[in-house]
């Protein structure tokens, strides 16, 4: 008997996102700040024809009452949560800190791509 491997969640989309990361890490580099890095994909999904948006606000709620919003730096395809990071290496703070925002925004799937090092760094986070 023979298994396939269960496909991916949104496989073609975040195919997408993760070719324009490669093309910012490439070009742009590595060691920059995360704000440049947010803004370079902005400009790669532009010319890619992904959709996105740009720090869009999410309320957080406690017992009813609005405490705070959540603003992720990318909203690809209208459902992925993407995440420019640079730091060493991905930890579990920074999966746990996403699975927190995928139930703030009630999406199902966050890409971390980390640009700090030589090679890209990328984490899928699914909820």
């Amino acid at each position: 008997m023979e298994f396939e491997d269960p496909p991916y969640l949104y496989a073609e989309e975040s195919r997408r996102i993760i070719s324009s990361a490669m093309a910012v890490h490439n070009e742009v580099g590595h060691g920059f700040r995360e704000k440049t890095y947010e803004n370079s994909l902005v400009v790669a999904f532009r010319q890619d024809g992904i959709e996105f948006s740009q720090q869009p606000r999410f309320p957080v709620f406690f017992r009813g009452v609005k405490v705070d919003d959540f603003v992720p730096d990318l909203i690809a395809f209208g459902k992925i949560i993407v995440d420019a990071k640079t730091v060493d290496r991905i930890s579990a703070a920074e999966i746990g800190q996403m699975i927190n925002y995928l139930r703030v925004t009630k999406l199902k799937l966050a890409l971390l791509l980390n640009f700090k090092n030589p090679k890209l760094e990328i984490r899928r986070v699914v909820l």
